[in-house]
């Protein structure tokens, strides 16, 4: 990546800024694919009283001005807050004003377009092959991993893409959660605001939106022909 940025002249602040977003993205992504694919299973196949309050809150991140969700991270999760003072107690992991914070937000936002890709997949399971695989003895978990999982995977890797694409543009609810600190929680869309606020910066800021153009474009492409695979097969 060194010589990208030379190539395009970017800073080493501007630098520390991409890989920074593409860890908090990465991070942020895989640490909450375990929670969406759970909840996208019970959403698809699932018969429980308030499924329809679930896929409500589970997309109001979407609907939700970022910086609200933003400050309600901060309340749950910041030095102060319930989960914030758990997590530091047992695990030492602190959220408020760290990159672990920036990558909980990315995860937080990108959270509903996982759920919708993976339940969207699961639901295009034929439910005969699942329950041909019960009347053999498996059980539920035997037939979720062997029937399932690896017949939604095409929808499961585009969910990843989408979600992974949202957390790599976040910046409302990371700004107002976690602030702008250079190093620690400045991404790529808080560089480039910061860029766009500095005289002579804009330059820069140009050099550092075709950046993440390319990576935003990169994402939706691969989700694409991910759901055109899953389509083809589906069709199949």
């Amino acid at each position: 990546m060194d010589w990208i940025a030379t190539s395009l002249g970017l800073e080493p602040d501007d630098l520390v800024a991409v890989r920074l977003s593409l860890l908090v993205a990465t991070v942020g992504t895989l640490a909450s694919l375990p929670f969406a694919v759970l909840v996208a299973l019970a959403l698809a196949r699932g018969k429980f009283w308030g499924k329809t309050l679930l896929g409500g809150l589970v997309h109001l991140p979407l609907v939700l001005p970022p910086v609200v969700t933003g400050y309600l991270l901060l309340i749950a999760f910041g030095r102060r807050g319930i989960l914030g003072q758990t997590f530091e107690n047992c695990c030492g992991l602190v959220f408020s004003f760290r990159w672990t914070g920036a990558a909980l937000a990315a995860g937080v936002m990108g959270f509903p377009l996982m759920v919708r890709a993976i339940r969207l997949s699961i639901e295009a399971v034929d439910r005969r092959l699942e329950d041909a695989a019960a009347t053999l003895g498996s059980g539920r978990l035997g037939v979720f991993f062997a029937v399932t999982l690896p017949l939604s995977v095409p929808g499961l890797l585009a969910g990843v893409v989408l979600g992974f694409a949202k957390a790599l543009g976040e910046f409302g609810a990371t700004i107002t959660f976690v602030s702008n600190i250079p190093g620690e929680t400045r991404t790529l869309p808080a560089a480039i605001y910061t860029l766009t606020q500095t005289p002579g910066g804009d330059a820069a800021a140009g050099r550092l939106v075709l950046i993440a153009v390319a990576l935003s474009l990169a994402a939706l492409v691969a989700s694409e022909l991910l759901a055109r695979r899953l389509a083809t097969r589906i069709s199949g």
